[in-house]
Formats: C-alpha cells, sequence, structure tokens
C-alpha cells in the first residue's frame, strides 16, 4: 500500500533560511518524516535504552524493527532535528479486533488496525512534550490513510494517562504478557473523521 506523496503532516515544522543567492546547506531545523530501513539501529538505540531502563525490555529487536520499516514504512514517523533522530513511532497492520502474540512480530497488509509497536523519545529530548507532539502528528497522518479505521497499541498501568490525552481509550487488560510484565490495551478511533479528512489536505 502507497502512502500520499505529500502530506502536510510530513512536512517540516519549519526550515532555515537560505541565504539570499546561494543553495540551503545545512539540513531542516526540525523535520518528520517516514522512516526507513536505514533508520533501525538510531531507532533501536533510542528504543533499547528508553525501554530497558524502565521495564527492562524492548518492544522490538533489530532485526524487528528492520523487518517492520521495510514492509510498511509509511506506518512509521520519525522526529528529526538536524538530521539527527530525536523520536519515533513505528506501526504496522493487525487485522482482528484485539492483539494477540503474533501481533508483536506480525505485519497483516489487509488490516484495517495500525498496531503501534513503540514510541520513544531520546534520552536528551525527555520532558519537552515531544512524545504527545510526535503522537498527535501520527494519529492526524493515519487520518489521511483511507485504509485505516484504528489504531492500537498495550501499554504499562502507568502510560494510560499519557494515551487518554492523545485521545485513547482503555479496553481492558491485554492477552499478552512479556515475563512478569502485564499490559493494558487502548485504542483509538480513526474511522469516523472524515469531516476531518477533507479539510486537513489528504
Amino acid at each position: 500500500m502507497s502512502v500520499v506523496s505529500a502530506v502536510p503532516f510530513l512536512r517540516p515544522l519549519h526550515m532555515r533560511s537560505p541565504g539570499p543567492r546561494g543553495r540551503r546547506h545545512t539540513l531542516p531545523a526540525s523535520e518528520f518524516r517516514s522512516l526507513s530501513p536505514e533508520d533501525a539501529i538510531s531507532v533501536f538505540e533510542i528504543e533499547r535504552e528508553a525501554f530497558i531502563s524502565v521495564s527492562g525490555e524492548c518492544p522490538l529487536h533489530l532485526d524487528e524493527v528492520r523487518g517492520f520499516l521495510t514492509l510498511c514504512p509509511e506506518l512509521s514517523l520519525g522526529w528529526f532535528e538536524e538530521g539527527r533522530l530525536v523520536a519515533f513511532i513505528i506501526g504496522s497492520l493487525w487485522d482482528q479486533e484485539r492483539l494477540t502474540a503474533d501481533a508483536l512480530t506480525l505485519h497483516k497488509p489487509h488490516g484495517t488496525t495500525v498496531h503501534i509497536h513503540a514510541l520513544a523519545v531520546h534520552r536528551t529530548f525527555r520532558q519537552q512534550g515531544k512524545g504527545s507532539i510526535l503522537m498527535w502528528r501520527y494519529l492526524q497522518y493515519l487520518r489521511c490513510l483511507p485504509y485505516v479505521r484504528r489504531a492500537v497499541l498495550m501499554c504499562e498501568d502507568f502510560l494510560v494517562p499519557f494515551y487518554q490525552k492523545s485521545g485513547f481509550k482503555v479496553q481492558g487488560p491485554s492477552k499478552i504478557t512479556v515475563g512478569p510484565l502485564t499490559f493494558i490495551e487502548m485504542l483509538y478511533p480513526v474511522r469516523g473523521h472524515a469531516f476531518m479528512r477533507r479539510n486537513s489536505g489528504c
């Protein structure tokens, strides 16, 4: 599935102005774009530090990051500052109402549910609201994809208020456990936002 090549939510927030005559030689000060397999190592380094320091587990291993960025890069979003990845979201498609263990590693191309595997912010950029901003932009972007009906994720209890602020609703305990860790499954309804799609430049 291809994504619209130029949607407003993936445009840079702002660009440095070039000199009056010459070309711009600097990177965008702040830019949002889909990730590629070449970004996998940067993604994994941020993810590993963010999740292992909190729960001791990574949602995605490096080969899984590469896999999703190969199969469905359009369902990822990276935030870059001066060309450096500072925050990211990785998603894939799922085809059932609730998540099962298979959802952790599979991409279902004909699914209509986006499973958000991970959101992480580089340690030097935390406590700046970047996670909330990135999630907001990602959810706006999903509204531009006509095949997406809902977004789901699973998180630990202490993260529930964060995702509720982004509009996710608690679905109940997840059937998935990872070692001693248990999770809450949360849902964001993307379907029903036709008015916003019509007026968002999608």
